[in-house]
């Protein structure tokens, strides 16, 4: 017997064994077959980080977390709970404040820790934080609420049946001081890069981003910063330590020495993962989360412009090597439109652009679709910032580009009164489930089924569950038809300010596609 043979009866050996194993584990009564299917799986495991939500003394905030019921195959065991993180502010070494100087140490510090045990991922930050929130049953949302500016970074993880599409919300509001306004944001998977376009470090605002790390080791992360010129010199943003399962805020400003409006912020670790969101407050203007864009693409839609917004501003960003021609078109309630004036947008290599919009939707809620001008289809990333009322009674929220929902999303904290769901389809028309919950202390579940025309945006009240008491969740579920996006407004006016918050709907990934494998000895022939 010679080499050959004896080798191809090892790989024959081998493969046999594998396909062996494949077989066993596959569905009972499944029908054997030649070629590897790949089937959806519910997910098994999910994680959430919740940034350190205010340094305001009078802030309220809300938590809300839900797992949308009914995902098939999910089993019967499981869980989900958020815990408390530590914050690493100034020095480990050195007494921490009480918090009402939050802001002054974040600045003494350029924003981020720099103690010993930052350095090593050690300390505080490597301890379990206490039980904050968890979840008794999918399909009812539990919330809680915390007071000051001592209410925690939260890091999660849910298991089993709890895992697809956990979805969390923290919903501050603060109604006097710098940072007043509703300031929202879905709580982030870990990952290892985020772009945030529309960052500030003019002297009028006062923008952090908060590093959240899950896991038991420590992170490393660079933050940089691109304008309209490009890269921002900025070395203290490089290698910024982020304990294990601690927050780290840093005060964007600190990074450099430039006053720069319009920026573009990119996060991504040298080790470890992190979360991230940018909390931006403006004087006089409101304050709100900057939730990371969507990963840059050709074509992008910022959804859910609110109807009566009075200023609207798109910042867009061109990570790759050429530049990108946009064309800009509004996505609203009767068809798509070119904004007269502004039919296109050129962002430059390397470079942050940004085009005012003015009261673009004129008493209608739409979405922005940025898609190329030419051949060229060039990745971007974009966001907008959205202003509702005038004056000392504005309020300001940022819309990032977010990406189709291929099967399901979900959004926390949704009220009885202030709710408003936008559903765009910019190709074909598309119908679309939507759920409501039961509430988070009461009320029987709602759902409406809408059909949202070709290249139009439909701004709906959303069901809300019969008897409802506390707070709920929305969830929607793509039926039929062309791609969907969606957002969702959130408005809670305080004395004459029509304060509001908006998320941004992308797929929960609640399930994973895993190859389904039969045995088939038939591709092992061989020769002597």
């Amino acid at each position: 017997m010679n080499r050959t043979t004896l080798s191809l009866i090892a790989v024959a050996t081998a493969l046999a064994a594998v396909t062996g194993v494949a077989s066993m584990s596959g569905p009972d009564g499944a029908e054997p077959t030649a070629t590897a299917q790949v089937l959806p799986r519910p997910v098994e495991r999910s994680s959430l980080l919740c940034p350190a939500p205010s340094v305001s003394d009078v802030a309220e905030t809300t938590y809300t977390s839900v797992t949308p019921a009914g995902t098939k195959d999910a089993g019967t065991d499981g869980a989900a709970e958020l815990r408390e993180s530590t914050v690493t502010l100034v020095d480990n070494d050195k007494p921490k404040d009480d918090g009402k100087n939050e802001e002054k140490n974040e600045e003494k510090d350029g924003g981020k820790g720099s103690g010993k045990d930052a350095e090593k991922g050690e300390g505080q930050g490597g301890e379990q934080g206490k039980s904050f929130l968890t979840l008794k049953d999918p399909g009812t949302p539990v919330s809680a609420e915390a007071g000051g500016a001592e209410a925690p970074a939260l890091v999660g993880t849910a298991t089993g049946r709890f895992a697809p599409g956990w979805t969390a919300q923290q919903t501050t509001t603060v109604p006097v001081g710098g940072g007043r306004g509703v300031l929202g944001v879905s709580c982030t998977a870990p990952d290892t890069e985020f772009w945030f376009p529309g960052a500030s470090t003019q002297k009028s605002r006062q923008d952090y981003v908060h590093l959240t790390n899950p896991d038991d080791s420590a992170a490393v992360v660079d933050v940089e910063l691109y304008g309209k010129d490009g890269l921002l010199k900025a070395e203290s943003g490089e290698g910024i330590p982020v304990p294990a399962r601690s927050s780290v805020p840093v005060l964007l400003s600190t990074l450099t020495g430039e006053a720069a409006d319009n920026l573009t912020v990119r996060v991504a670790t040298r080790s470890g993962r992190v979360g991230a969101a940018v909390r931006a407050s403006d004087d006089g203007g409101g304050s709100d989360w900057l939730a990371a864009a969507a990963d840059p693409a050709a074509r992008v839609v910022l959804p859910g412009i609110p109807a009566d917004a009075t200023d609207v501003r798109v910042v867009a960003f061109a990570p790759g090597a050429d530049d990108a021609e946009l064309k800009v078109q509004l996505v609203g309630a009767d068809g798509t439109i070119i904004p007269a004036g502004n039919e296109t947008l050129h962002v430059k290599s390397g470079m942050t652009a940004a085009l005012d919009l003015g009261s673009v939707t004129r008493g209608q809620a739409g979405s922005l679709l940025l898609s190329p001008a030419g051949s060229r289809a060039t990745p971007v990333t974009a966001a907008l910032r959205v202003v509702r009322g005038k004056g000392d009674k504005q309020e300001l929220a940022f819309i990032p580009a977010t990406g189709k929902i291929e099967s399901r999303a979900t959004v926390a904290d949704n009220r009885a009164k202030g709710s408003t769901l936008s559903l765009t389809a910019p190709g074909e028309t598309a119908k679309v489930k939507v759920t409501a919950s039961a509430g988070s202390d009461g009320g029987e579940p709602a759902e409406e089924t809408y059909t949202v025309k070709g290249g139009t945006t439909l701004a709906v009240t959303p069901p809300v569950p019969a008897g409802l008491k506390g707070s709920y969740a929305l969830t929607v579920e793509p039926q039929s038809g062309g791609p969907v996006h969606a957002a969702r407004m959130l408005e809670l006016p305080d004395d004459g300010v029509p304060m509001f918050t908006v998320q941004t709907l992308p797929d929960d990934r609640g399930t994973v596609f895993v190859p389904k494998a039969r045995e088939d000895l038939s591709i092992l022939g061989g020769q002597d």
